[in-house]
């Protein structure tokens, strides 16, 4: 079997925090009203993409009604209404929006993850849940060997890649990496470069702190990076 199908069957039967675990669940019971004829998702969500994408985006953690409810990445809430009509302009999506893991929307030469699979209480995951997590991500960075551009959503993304990047010796520390939004950083020789962004949420692009001009820019500096598709 492919070692990413692999990875995401593991992902999906994870129950290492007791917490998310219980709060999955019981926002797949007890639903929101405008989707109470859903079943719910209610377990981790795995990575979604393109196996051989150069364009590696990592998110916070999965929306109770969003991807805890649709199952796949920044499907099915306001995040991804956002970021999938910005990855369709730029050539990184078939299509501009998605509301179920079924729509036919496919990555082109990207990939989604998350720091964190599982919705938190408040879109907050505890420190420990994010350390459980975290072999997950480290696993998909190995397996993603075409990946040229990071792009983390947020700063929660951003410190929990530049963990992984210290703890495996390939970044000195992170001090100094200061996030910003479509901010670039170089990681050194052989790995991939690194741009920080606002995180699509609903609170940021809801009080105008992300519009769609800037959160595009993001795209355009990786597209610009990458180039076309060989």
């Amino acid at each position: 079997m492919d070692p990413l199908k692999i990875l995401n069957n593991e992902i999906i039967a994870c129950v290492r925090c007791p917490r998310l675990v219980a709060y999955r669940a019981e926002v797949g019971r007890v639903k929101r009203r405008a989707y109470r004829d859903w079943d719910y998702w209610a377990k981790p969500v795995p990575g979604f993409g393109d196996p051989r994408a150069r364009l590696l985006l990592i998110g916070l953690a999965p929306g109770a009604h969003g991807s805890n409810r649709t199952g796949r990445m920044f499907t099915g809430d306001s995040s991804g209404v956002f970021l999938y009509k910005v990855m369709y302009e730029t050539g990184f999506a078939s299509q501009p929006s998605s509301t179920s893991r079924d729509d036919g929307l496919t990555l082109i030469d990207a990939y989604i993850s998350a720091a964190v699979r599982c919705a938190p209480p408040d879109n907050k995951p505890l420190p420990e849940e994010i350390r459980n997590c975290r072999p997950y991500l480290e696993r998909e960075l190995e397996l993603l060997k075409n990946v040229r551009v990071v792009v983390a959503l947020g700063k929660l993304a951003f410190d929990a890649y530049l963990s992984i990047l210290r703890d495996e010796g390939k970044i000195a520390r992170r001090a100094g990496f200061v996030f910003g939004h479509d901010r670039e950083h170089d990681m050194g020789a052989g790995q991939p470069m690194l741009i920080s962004s606002y995180h699509p949420s609903q609170q940021n692009t809801s009080t105008g702190k992300l519009t769609a001009e800037m959160f595009r820019a993001v795209f355009v500096r990786a597209r610009g990076y990458l180039g076309a598709r060989v």
